[in-house]
């Protein structure tokens, strides 16, 4: 099983961050769009690395035109000599139409059709074909030599899909490479919803989840002693809380019987409650939605849960022990 590594924070952190996650034997440097672009830390790590791959986890496919991140993609992968996963992720609507001023309307249909037009547009630098891609929400029928990339010996970038949703799901069965199961997530949700809802897009497509990447984001509560242990348990408790508050996250805890804190946590979120959403989460919860242990146990209790399912794991785990990392790195890279 593949590991990745987190390259957060500032840009100018990120070279050190990602020399360090390859020298360690991470097989992948992830991204995120929350207080920072996405895409720029990766151009850094392509620098400054050599064979790490390298993915957005995620970028807002809706905040930007698929012209533009096309570019941006083709580019970064190009610098990175072909390491580039496109990772995509819808948001939810408050923060398209509120935070990125962005159109909202069907998301799982409209997730498709944008990353059908990557490839078209993809297909015509890599390949020559004739620039000739209408839908229902994009259009792109304009390419001249001028905007046309000469650099095209690494091709397209693969592109891997974000989602809960049993239709978004089935979207990135049929039309992406890979797939990111959110951290907001359990064994039962999986195995029930995520999983049929995934076979079912790729038998649209006649494919197989042989050459399919499923990413597991994974929660982890452990540490080398009690301080380390607590720490880890409350902040794993606010992400959680702070997940499952969001309406469209409902159906994950409504698979286990929690369906009604989703209502109270949304409430909670409104009133600016964070620590007390955090306090909600029950061991019971807890359990459901982490790996929860002591270090030598996190490595069996995660690869009987998801040790099937995933080829690609990214551990949430929130001690600052460098050592203890190591170990989950060993033990989750032997899976």
């Amino acid at each position: 099983m593949k590991v990745a590594g987190s390259l957060f924070g500032s840009l100018s952190g990120i070279p050190a961050a990602a020399r360090a996650l390859e020298a360690s034997g991470h097989a992948l440097g992830l991204s995120a769009e929350t207080s920072h672009d996405p895409l720029l830390p990766l151009a850094l790590a392509a620098e400054h690395t050599e064979k790490l791959e390298l993915m957005t986890s995620i970028t807002v496919a809706f905040a930007r035109s698929p012209m533009t991140l096309a570019e941006t993609a083709h580019d970064i992968n190009v610098l990175s000599k072909g390491r580039l996963i496109l990772g995509l992720g819808s948001q939810i609507r408050p923060h398209i139409t509120r935070r990125f001023s962005m159109p909202w309307s069907k998301p799982a249909s409209r997730m498709r059709e944008y990353i059908l037009a990557l490839n078209a547009i993809w297909d015509c630098w890599y390949k020559g074909e004739k620039l000739d891609f209408r839908g229902e929400f994009y259009t792109h029928t304009l390419m001249t030599p001028m905007f046309t990339p000469v650099d095209t010996e690494y091709g397209a970038p693969r592109v891997a899909l974000a989602a809960v949703g049993p239709r978004m799901t089935e979207v990135a069965g049929e039309v992406a490479d890979g797939i990111i199961i959110h951290a907001f997530t359990t064994e039962k949700y999986v195995r029930e919803v995520t999983l049929p809802a995934l076979e079912s897009g790729l038998a649209k497509a006649g494919r197989s989840r042989e050459d399919f990447m499923i990413v597991g984001p994974l929660f982890v509560v452990t540490g080398n002693d009690e301080k380390e242990f607590e720490q880890a348990r409350r902040t794993v408790c606010k992400q959680i809380a702070f997940y499952g508050s969001t309406p469209a996250y409902r159906p994950v805890l409504e698979i286990e019987g929690f369906g009604d804190l989703q209502s109270e946590l949304n409430l909670l979120s409104k009133q600016g409650k964070w620590d007390e959403m955090g306090e909600r989460i029950t061991d019971e919860i807890l359990e459901k939605f982490a790996v929860v242990g002591l270090p030598d146990e996190i490595g069996p209790r995660m690869g009987a849960r998801f040790g099937d399912v995933v080829n690609v794991i990214n551990a949430y785990t929130l001690t600052s022990s460098s050592g203890l990392r190591q170990k989950l790195l060993k033990d989750f890279s032997a899976l």
